[in-house]
């Protein structure tokens, strides 16, 4: 048996790595010239250097980290001092602590709703699209009866059911966020399915299966990829919004919605100081803010990335 030059087995692999290479450089080129993509992965980074470092940033006191540390418990909020540099909420909850921890939260809900929904979403929207039919029809008509529901009313009704934990604020934001992506899915499928190499893969006698995950998915899955990017944002502020209102992560667990619901009952400050518990929710509202905007401007810049219609050079 002959063997390959090792030089000529080099020049293949460049050969054959040379369109993603290309493909690379096209997308590190477009960001570039994007201010605000840049801004977003920025402000991403900020907040992955937070999560990482959380348990430098703020050691845990206790063997639950997630469990944020009281000073007291006192009703009215304390203002930032050497001791608690963001200061600490009503009941005495240690503010600069639930907003670093709280972090870790918020990547966790959103990236375990979104692979969720995706599991889901995958599953139906391939079977619908590729099948057709009356599979099709049931399928779809299945998910439009979930999306008929307005998401955070069911999501309030599944948590409601199930109970007040973080794990069923999961569950409840997972089953509203699927039927949005096994529509976008399925009409991909419509799509790419009709193609010609999908015909030929058909024609050599290629498995139903082998045919979705080698030709079909890798071609029709970018849509949703992009439309998970710039959900992630919107799924923690639901998760954040039922937290507020007190069904979502249990009472002193490291959770933005919760910290912002701590200081509803200041909101207006005195008859005199109107201001005067301004950190109560500015701090957590601002973190909540800022980390839904760097996931908005990361998935616009997936979207310019990825549109097909723009004009490679």
């Amino acid at each position: 048996m002959i063997k390959m030059p090792e030089k000529s087995r080099l020049k293949e692999f460049r050969a054959g790595m040379a369109p993603a290479i290309k493909e690379l450089k096209f997308m590190m080129h477009r960001t570039r010239k994007s201010p605000l993509s840049i801004l977003g992965i920025a402000m991403l980074a900020f907040y992955v250097a937070i999560a990482l470092l959380a348990p430098i940033l703020a050691p845990p006191l206790s063997g639950d980290p997630y469990m944020i540390p009281r000073a007291g418990y006192g009703l009215e909020p304390k203002p930032p001092s050497a001791d608690h540099p963001f200061g600490l909420t009503e009941g005495e909850y240690d503010l600069y602590y639930g907003v670093i921890w709280g972090t870790r939260t918020a990547f966790r809900v959103g990236f375990l709703v979104v692979l969720g929904a995706l599991a889901i979403a995958l599953a139906i929207g391939c079977v619908s699209g590729y099948y057709g039919g009356i599979i099709d029809e049931l399928l779809m008509r299945f998910t439009d009866i979930i999306w008929a529901f307005p998401g955070l009313i069911l999501a309030m009704a599944v948590v409601v059911a199930l109970g007040s934990t973080l794990d069923n604020v999961l569950i409840a934001l997972t089953l509203v966020a699927w039927p949005g992506y096994a529509r976008v899915i399925r009409a991909e499928i419509l799509r790419v399915k009709a193609e010609d190499y999908v015909e030929a893969a058909k024609a050599v006698g290629c498995s139903d299966l082998r045919i979705m995950t080698k030709h079909i998915l890798p071609n029709s899955i970018y849509p949703i990829l992009i439309m998970a990017s710039l959900d992630i944002g919107g799924i923690v502020l639901s998760a954040a919004a039922l937290s507020f209102l007190g069904l979502g992560a249990p009472k002193g667990y490291a959770d933005w919605g919760q910290m912002i619901s701590f200081s509803r009952n200041w909101i207006m400050g005195t008859a005199t100081e109107p201001y005067k518990y301004w950190f109560a929710y500015w701090i957590p509202g601002i973190f909540i803010f800022t980390f839904c905007l760097a996931w908005n401007l990361l998935g616009d810049a997936f979207r310019d990335i990825m549109d097909p219609t723009l004009r490679r050079r």
